[in-house]
């Protein structure tokens, strides 16, 4: 099994920079790195550039033109282009355990998608691991909320984590899934623009299509960087597309990925 860790981001290199450095501590590294960057600028890409001699793999910077909050298009771009079996997603500000990809890779299942949990770092947390390059956090670290979420344990995991419907806290910053589920349902939805329910529309599709949730608890541990909400202004026409697709059962949405399967041939 190839693995293809796809991360997006927009505009913040320093929280960036603090993924890159956990994702060099990794344990079982990924097959592959894809950088979903939705518009940021210069600066971004000479933070990829320096980073990407770190990795074996190196890293692919999948760059689209900024115009508005448009997560779902940039990651279907990177999607496509991802040459790994199995697709492992996190956002720019999400520092990883060194066994998250270990983690992933050992739950992973014909027949599921998973969704892990994470660590919320309170800004002056975040600030001071900005600063001081800080990747490394416990369930003792000052600053955090969600504290059981940072126990990392086989034992407890097999008794926290289970198999549901439950689309409450479904997040695309730390999920995965098979690329071949993912292109069946075309993908994420790119009618839906802006900040909000993106990743949990295409739960709903996956879980439609015949695929099972897991909920991974205690595993796959990962820390949210601080940062202010984005802005909801598309969030009541992301939700209408959402509540379509859990009222009619969708599992294919119209506008996805498959727009941009012949360029990657």
């Amino acid at each position: 099994m190839k693995t293809s860790l796809v991360i997006a981001t927009y505009n913040w290199p320093e929280a960036l920079e603090l993924v890159l450095l956990s994702i060099l501590k990794q344990s079982v590294f990924p097959n592959e790195i894809l950088i979903a960057d939705d518009g940021s600028s210069e600066e971004t890409k000479k933070l990829i550039e320096r980073y990407s001699i770190m990795f074996k793999s190196g890293i692919n910077h999948i760059w689209q033109k900024n115009d508005g909050f448009q997560k779902t298009s940039i990651l279907n771009k990177s999607i496509a282009k991802a040459n790994g079996d199995y697709i492992i997603q996190i956002d720019g500000d999400i520092i990883i355990h060194n066994h998250f990809i270990k983690d992933h890779v050992q739950k992973a299942k014909k027949g599921f998608f998973i969704h892990g949990s994470r660590i919320f770092l309170n800004d002056s947390t975040t600030k001071k691991a900005i600063k001081n390059s800080i990747i490394n956090f416990s369930v003792f670290s000052p600053g955090i909320s969600n504290r059981f979420n940072s126990l990392h344990s086989l034992f407890l995991s097999k008794y926290s984590s289970n198999i549901n419907k439950n689309l409450k806290g479904t997040r695309g910053c730390n999920f995965s899934f098979w690329k071949q589920d993912f292109i069946k349902i075309n993908g994420y939805n790119e009618d839906m623009i802006g900040w909000g329910k993106e990743d949990t529309e295409l739960s709903v599709r996956l879980i439609n299509s015949g695929l099972q949730k897991l909920k991974l608890k205690c595993l796959a541990v990962c820390y949210h960087l601080h940062h202010e909400i984005s802005s909801k202004e598309g969030l009541n026409i992301n939700n209408s597309i959402l509540a379509l697709a859990i009222k009619e059962k969708r599992e294919i949405c119209n506008n996805g990925i498959n727009k941009y399967a012949n360029r990657n041939r």
